[in-house]
């Protein structure tokens, strides 16, 4: 028999791989369909594997206080979040660069941690989260994508900041109001809010013509089964069952092994500089997630 204690320690690990394909996915998919017609087709298709799911498994429903606040996670988590980096990648920015600039999010996430949820952020955490950002830094200044790359521009960049601070404050907000809502049907709810949301931009801002493609359609699939089932359940659990700023750590992952996939599939280029990075960010991450040797 399988240990839970075990099981559960991979679950970082599994999260961040399926995390990181989700820029590529967006990378994928973007060429056939603009990026709110996407994203609400993805989300209506998640939202119909949510209900199996939830009757599946006989989760009940949240009280209206539980809706209301699972419809703002996802507001926030899934509308603000997917809707910048769909958009900063369908306006050229390049999936690794995405998904580094969004790894500045512990940054943040453990700021707001200390001052909103009272969380303690201990001085290896401190070192942990600055040695990560320190390697997020390196990656985007001195490891400068190779030619033929797109580089970001201003507007990317607004697009990526809607991400950042999405995720951040929905993640923060999750943990404080959400945790007696079931994982299931909460979970269900936000992609309700993000469905709409999304279906709103896009008659608003967008043509929403979709070229379904096999490259389209198998992207579309592995967004909604790999991305919006498996790895935002996973996402969810870890915020349930550790701190807010931990949680946010994985993410300091993301981006080298987003950048690693990025450049088997699309060629964007690693440096030597990237490559350095990479190894601070991932000494970050361990400095803040490693459980200290002292007593508590």
């Amino acid at each position: 028999m399988i240990d839970r204690n075990s099981a559960l320690r991979w679950i970082p690990f599994i999260f961040i791989l399926l995390w990181s394909t989700g820029f590529i996915g967006a990378k994928f998919g973007l060429p056939y369909a603009e990026p709110f017609t996407l994203l609400s087709i993805r989300m209506y298709l998640t939202l119909g594997a949510f209900l199996v799911l939830i009757r599946l498994y006989r989760a009940h429903w949240p009280d209206f206080s539980g809706t209301m606040h699972s419809l703002v996670v996802g507001a926030l988590v899934h509308t603000c979040y997917l809707g910048g980096v769909f958009s900063a990648i369908s306006a050229g920015m390049t999936a690794g660069l995405a998904s580094l600039l969004v790894g500045l999010q512990p940054i943040l996430t453990a700021l707001l941690a200390w001052g909103w949820l009272g969380e303690r952020v201990s001085h290896r955490q401190k070192t942990g989260l600055v040695m990560g950002l320190l390697g997020v830094a390196m990656v985007l200044i001195l490891g400068k994508p190779g030619p033929g790359a797109i580089a970001y521009t201003p507007q990317t960049l607004g697009y990526t900041m809607i991400a950042l601070l999405g995720i951040t404050v929905g993640t923060l907000y999750q943990k404080r109001f959400c945790a007696g809502v079931n994982l299931l049907t909460g979970t269900f709810y936000q992609y309700l809010a993000t469905a709409l949301a999304t279906t709103a931009l896009s008659f608003l801002l967008e043509t929403r013509q979709v070229q379904w493609e096999p490259v389209f359609i198998a992207a579309l699939a592995w967004l909604v089964m790999g991305l919006s089932v498996g790895a935002v359940l996973l996402l969810m659990r870890m915020i349930r069952e550790g701190e807010a700023a931990r949680v946010a750590s994985y993410f300091y992952l993301t981006p080298p092994v987003t950048a690693l996939i990025a450049w088997i599939l699309f060629g964007e280029t690693l440096t030597l500089w990237a490559i350095g990075g990479i190894a601070l960010t991932a000494a970050g991450v361990y400095l803040v997630v490693g459980k200290a040797r002292t007593p508590a």
